[in-house]
């Protein structure tokens, strides 16, 4: 009898300290904390165009004295002497590939 009673007790305390545990995770799977888990922003891109890679770019298009005068998180501006000698600029993408914006 005693085997029973220990048997019994120690199944009712394993009944009882498993609770807390099974209702913090139904609480958290609820559909008012859904919304906000599904939310997720984007990080900004591992492979933005590089300064280097605009530089390059703007050469083989035809500047000449090409260096990067600003970065934003959209856009690499590269300044640099044009065909006939004046200034000119180019705008790239600042993303992977450089794409070329407008000149």
């Amino acid at each position: 009898m005693n085997r029973f009673i220990a048997k019994a007790s120690f199944a009712a305390i394993l009944a009882l300290a498993s609770i807390p545990a099974t209702t913090s995770v139904a609480a958290a799977a609820g559909p008012e904390r859904a919304s906000i888990i599904d939310v997720q922003y984007r990080p900004a891109p591992a492979r933005a165009c590089s300064p280097v890679r605009a530089v390059e770019k703007a050469r083989y298009a035809g500047l000449r004295n090409a260096r990067v005068t600003d970065i934003t998180p959209r856009r690499v501006i590269v300044s640099g002497r044009g065909y006939r000698g004046y200034w000119d600029r180019m705008y790239f993408a600042n993303v992977r590939g450089c794409p070329e914006i407008r000149r």
